[in-house]
């Protein structure tokens, strides 16, 4: 966010960066961090300079592989001074995928205390969906096998990609 160039002063929003507590906006080398709670979301901006109070502000954005994240946080950030409804944010999750991550995690967990497929089975999806016969060819077994590696890929730094997640018209 910066200063934007403009002939008038802008009084739309009562947006007053140098009120805020001492915790929510700090300087930096590289400029200065502030988080605007407004709208029952955190804002986190960066300025390379605080804009003096009434001033029009602009945010710029690059045009980089994140480009579509930033956009809708800067469009949530705009909701929120217009005091409309913000949508979810950017990079919410759906609720599949979150279920899908923590059964990853525990299936990752279950591995590593040094259970079997078998055993990370059952505590997953309850014993009664294991069958005693059949189990190496089960799909039950192929889909703990799958979440105890992708719980380890998230392990191992591939959680990481969960922020930079490419968006359905997202083309990077």
């Amino acid at each position: 966010m910066r200063v934007a160039i403009g002939s008038a002063a802008s009084e739309r929003y009562d947006l007053d960066l140098r009120k805020l507590a001492g915790s929510e906006l700090r300087h930096a080398s590289d400029g200065w961090h502030a988080i605007v709670p407004l709208g029952g979301a955190k804002h986190r901006l960066w300025l390379k300079e605080l804009p003096s109070s009434g001033s029009l502000v602009a945010v710029d954005l690059p045009l980089d592989r994140n480009f579509d994240i930033r956009l809708r946080a800067a469009h949530r950030f705009w909701r929120a001074l217009e005091r409309r409804p913000l949508g979810p944010s950017p990079l919410a999750l759906s609720i599949p995928t979150r279920r899908r991550l923590i059964l990853a995690m525990r299936a990752v967990d279950g591995r590593l205390e040094g259970n079997s497929y078998r055993k990370i089975a059952q505590g997953l999806f309850g014993m009664h969906r294991v069958p005693n016969r059949g189990w190496k060819t089960h799909d039950l077994r192929s889909r703990t096998i799958r979440l105890v590696r992708m719980g380890l890929r998230l392990m191992r730094g591939g959680y990481r990609a969960l922020f930079h997640r490419k968006g359905r018209d997202s083309r990077s």
